[in-house]
């Protein structure tokens, strides 16, 4: 019998034809409306069902833009770049080689990595949660050519654009998925969540 293992789900924001950014990596083209349904949603997903977040060097840029230099102040950071010399906060781990065999031990890792006794509700909390993939096509694609990746969770907007960063960057084989669910929200954006079949 194998040990379980934490789930790792690439849970990302996609135009209708398949882009998580315009090309220069701008995402102003998806809805920005802090008190939509869908927003609120993902808001409490964050806090409920995760307690570490991945990203690629392009998806933290973003936030650094802004001099956010912590993006997930709640959640376990990993910023995967092989450009990045030194980690811009001491929260941030930077991985900057051996994507595969730093994710292989999160998933792991059970509980007590993280410290909630400050959170709301007081005490620690020391179950594992899930592992959440934030955007990054060329890190997916490195992801899902392990093997690592277990659920895909897409925020499809209702926009096209017709040219952009691809959900993931090539793959090596297909990778089938099995639908787990849908919603659908007002503001047109439809969540979408796949197993990733073994």
């Amino acid at each position: 019998m194998q040990p379980q293992t934490r789930t790792l789900r690439y849970h990302v924001a996609a135009s209708l034809d398949g882009f998580i950014a315009r090309p220069d990596g701008s995402t102003d083209c998806f809805p920005g409306d802090l008190q939509a349904e869908n927003v609120t949603d993902y808001l409490y997903t964050l806090a409920a069902e995760y307690d570490t977040v991945l990203m690629g060097r392009d998806t933290y840029a973003v936030g650094q833009k802004f001099g956010v230099t912590d993006p997930y102040p709640m959640l376990e950071t990993y910023v995967f770049s092989r450009t990045l010399k030194t980690s811009p906060d001491p929260r941030v781990h930077l991985v900057a080689q051996d994507a595969a065999g730093v994710v292989r031990g999160l998933k792991a890792r059970t509980g007590g990595g993280t410290d909630w006794s400050g959170v709301v509700r007081g005490a620690q909390d020391r179950t594992a949660k899930d592992i959440y993939l934030c955007g990054g096509g060329r890190l997916a694609h490195t992801l899902f050519a392990e093997g690592l990746i277990d659920e895909v969770q897409v925020k499809l907007n209702p926009v096209l654009l017709g040219a952009g960063k691809p959900l993931v960057e090539g793959l090596p084989r297909d990778v089938t998925l099995e639908l787990m669910s849908t919603k659908s929200y007002r503001s047109g954006v439809v969540l979408l969540r796949y197993a990733v079949r073994r």
